[in-house]
């Protein structure tokens, strides 16, 4: 049985990743494909962990070997989702999220159609701005350039299968758990799944 393909997408600020560590502890079975990205780790991040920080030069050469699953330019900084992190899960009957933007989400639907697209909004556009400046991670100029992309990229909440309103925090983590959870009991998996059983039963 092949794996399901969770694609996680938000402006920045937006919680994302602190949703999806919470759930991923609640489903550690669920591979987190580990993005490359162009631009400098922020303090508090470490590279293999939160992403693969390589230079720009690298990332062009692995773009030119079609290294990538999908790709794309985010806020001037090149980010992408290598195949091996994702393909050979999947094939191998294991489920595997990945955090992208609207961008690469297009990319991907066009290789895994099936794949389950979440995206995740802030409860306003102060909610944004206030958890940007809290996190204390960027320059007011990168602050300035988030905000101005954020609504170019919540108009692209329409191309995703759910939405997560993230007003309360323990509130969307259980939304995204349970979006995983129905997905896992859709038919065509269960089917697959208990093959054996059905047949027995239907026997």
């Amino acid at each position: 049985m092949r794996g399901t393909l969770f694609i996680v997408a938000a402006p920045s600020g937006a919680g994302k990743s602190s949703i999806v560590n919470a759930c991923l502890k609640r489903f550690p079975d669920i591979a987190l494909s580990i993005s490359f990205t162009s631009r400098a780790p922020r303090p508090n991040e470490r590279h293999a962990e939160h992403y693969h920080f390589i230079s720009e030069a690298e990332f062009r050469r692995m773009i030119d070997a079609g290294d990538f699953f999908e790709w794309a330019n985010v806020h001037g900084d090149l980010k992408g989702t290598a195949r091996q992190s994702v393909e050979p899960q999947l094939a191998a009957g294991r489920d595997v999220l990945v955090e992208i933007d609207w961008q690469g989400a297009q990319q991907v639907r066009k290789h895994v159609p099936d794949a389950v697209g979440i995206f995740i909004l802030p409860p306003s556009r102060q909610a944004l701005e206030d958890r940007m400046r809290k996190r204390g991670q960027d320059s007011e100029e990168t602050i300035a350039r988030r905000l101005a992309n954020a609504r170019e990229e919540m108009s692209h909440y329409g191309e995703f299968d759910y939405v997560i309103v993230n007003e309360v925090f323990d509130t969307a983590v259980g939304e995204m758990c349970a979006i995983v959870t129905a997905s896992r009991l859709r038919r065509a998996q269960q089917t697959a799944r208990h093959e054996g059983l059905i047949r027995t039963l239907l026997a």
